[in-house]
């Protein structure tokens, strides 16, 4: 995909982006090697021919599989750095990371290895490519609540660290309520709250006015299916709730990219954002999912910056550096 000198440069906000779906296959294969893990392809090529997902199921055994070569601190720490480093170029100046810690504590990766891997890349990044960055903990939907709670547990020694929590994996069968008493005590904890509500699943618009009306969400991954109940969209409207949209995996998951409904949400007051959810396995990182927007709703440079003003009106950045990331849009938007 050829990227636009204006979506290349445009300072970037990037809420949705799942750190273990930025293994790219180069980085599996070294890590493989380093940690004598024998992987069931020869090259990186034959790892991505292998992406054929149709749906979020087919694409989770993938993801899931492909984590077994993240064994140490330095294993998380390279994957990190590699995702920052992809990014800096499109110009990227800060992200909320989602990770996900009982895919690895469940196959007895201790916690502590995980994060201390991901922050000490967290700094580097920040110091030497001018990315700042937080982390948000995602609990594993299709496993039990009491693990989830565990987990939560775990967390509270880092909690310097973690900014908020989220929820993924699979959600057929897997509703919000599952964890609404996880996230109450997160909230107690003083965590803040995001949930998956994924496209064109079973119960959709359910699942999205549960993590509205009941458990309190401060925005929703993926969440297009909202315009199925226009209340529902005059509600996050008004609440400032924002929706986190990832274009180009919606594309291999659903019916389409739901660039349609961005534009739509977009033009109701909702403040929708572009991310790009798990780049290594979906073919593009954040300009990618910018530049589809534009090319497939044909939108204007103002259309795209507005995007970009959205995410860091519904980001969890602090106020200083809100001001600074629109202060950096905007001129960009003036000079551009």
């Amino acid at each position: 995909m050829e990227i636009s000198p204006f979506v290349l440069g445009l300072p970037k906000v990037e809420l949705h982006v799942h750190i273990e779906g930025t293994l790219e296959p180069e980085l599996k294969f070294e890590l493989a090697q380093r940690n004598g893990i024998k992987l069931p392809f020869d090259t990186p090529e034959q790892v991505r021919a292998s992406y054929k997902f149709d749906d979020l199921t087919s694409f989770l055994d993938a993801y899931y599989d492909g984590m077994s070569v993240l064994q140490t601190a330095e294993d998380f720490y390279a994957l990190a750095m590699a995702y920052f480093r992809k990014v800096a170029p499109q110009n990227l100046r800060y992200a909320e990371i989602f990770f996900d810690p009982q895919a690895h504590t469940s196959r007895g990766v201790p916690f502590n290895t995980v994060i201390t891997g991901l922050r000490r890349a967290q700094i580097e990044a920040e110091q030497q490519l001018g990315i700042t960055s937080a982390l948000i903990m995602c609990f594993l939907r299709d496993f039990q609540p009491e693990y989830a709670m565990a987990t939560l547990l775990e967390s509270l020694p880092y909690r310097r660290w973690i900014l908020g929590v989220g929820l993924d994996s699979d959600e057929n069968g897997n509703p919000p309520s599952k964890f609404a008493s996880v996230f109450a005590r997160a909230k107690a904890e003083g965590y803040l709250l995001t949930m998956h509500c994924d496209v064109d699943i079973p119960g959709s618009i359910e699942h999205i006015a549960t993590v509205i009306k009941e458990i309190g969400v401060a925005r929703i991954d993926h969440g297009t299916n909202i315009v199925e109940d226009p209340e529902l969209v005059r509600l996050i409207a008004e609440r400032g709730i924002g929706l986190t949209s990832c274009p180009i995996s919606n594309t291999w998951v659903s019916d389409g990219s739901k660039v349609a409904l961005i534009k739509q949400l977009a033009g109701e007051g909702v403040k929708v954002t572009v991310n790009s959810d798990d780049p290594a396995y979906f073919g593009g990182y954040i300009a990618e999912n910018y530049q589809r927007v534009a090319d497939e709703g044909d939108v204007s440079n103002e259309f795209l910056t507005q995007l970009a003003r959205n995410a860091v009106d519904i980001s969890w950045a602090p106020a200083v550096l809100k001001a600074q990331l629109r202060g950096e849009i905007d001129s960009y938007a003036e000079w551009a």
